[in-house]
């Protein structure tokens, strides 16, 4: 038995109810509730949210929403992982047991389901506890610089500077689209951002981090061409 379950609380600070805003006419998260849907990989497909608007509009694109997420756990310091284990331990208690579970975002509309799929097989064929989605920076993060107190310019690291850009190794980070993962490692609390987890790459066009309203503009424009 497999789950997905897309997070989404209300009360976004940086961009007004992300979550359900629309995104090319239709509400963002109805994207990944599609995508989830779509891809005949679950068994159920849930939104955990602290919203009775939010839940409304997942129960209407073909979600579940068995329960109201509590407030103790919807604020922003909240981990996603904390959601996902909360919602696992919510179907024990009513001896309904998964194998697998997806964290899917709902702010998420370049989802590929062959990278979901991807993420599902090699999840199978392997001895990890997870596989997550990542992506490459697109300049060497070793050459990032602050602005310090006295408004300078400051490299985080000095020695890396005068280095070449290809001698320095790629880094990567979330893509914020799933997290796979065994149930019994969602419940022990085991950290997916580790070695614990297979990566799965997805190309960084591919991948929206959604801050602004102008990373919403953009994004809207990226998935028009690619779904053209």
């Amino acid at each position: 038995m497999k789950i997905a379950i897309i997070p989404a609380r209300s009360g976004s600070k940086r961009i007004h109810n992300k979550n359900i805003k629309k995104f090319n006419g239709k509400p963002i998260i109805s994207y990944s509730i599609k995508n989830a849907i779509n891809s005949k990989l679950f068994d159920t497909v849930i939104v955990s949210t602290d919203s009775k608007k939010i839940a409304n509009i997942a129960i209407k694109y073909g979600a579940k929403v068995p329960f109201i997420r509590p407030k103790k756990i919807s604020d922003d310091k909240t981990r996603i992982t904390d959601v996902i284990k909360h919602t696992l331990l919510w179907y024990q208690k009513r001896n309904i047991k998964f194998s697998y579970a997806c964290c899917i975002y709902a702010a998420n509309p370049l989802l590929e389901l062959s990278y979901l799929k991807k993420g599902y097989k090699e999840l199978l064929k392997s001895n990890k506890k997870f596989s997550l989605s990542i992506t490459k920076y697109n300049h060497p993060v070793q050459r990032s610089m602050f602005i310090n107190k006295s408004g300078n310019l400051q490299p985080f690291k000095v020695n890396n500077i005068k280095k070449r850009t290809q001698d320095l190794k790629t880094s990567y980070h979330d893509a914020g689209q799933f997290i796979w993962g065994k149930v019994d490692a969602f419940i022990k609390s085991i950290e997916p951002l580790s070695a614990k987890s297979l990566p799965i790459i997805i190309p960084s066009y591919k991948v929206c981090d959604l801050d602004d309203i102008e990373d919403f503009k953009r994004t809207e424009i990226i998935y028009k061409y690619i779904n053209q």
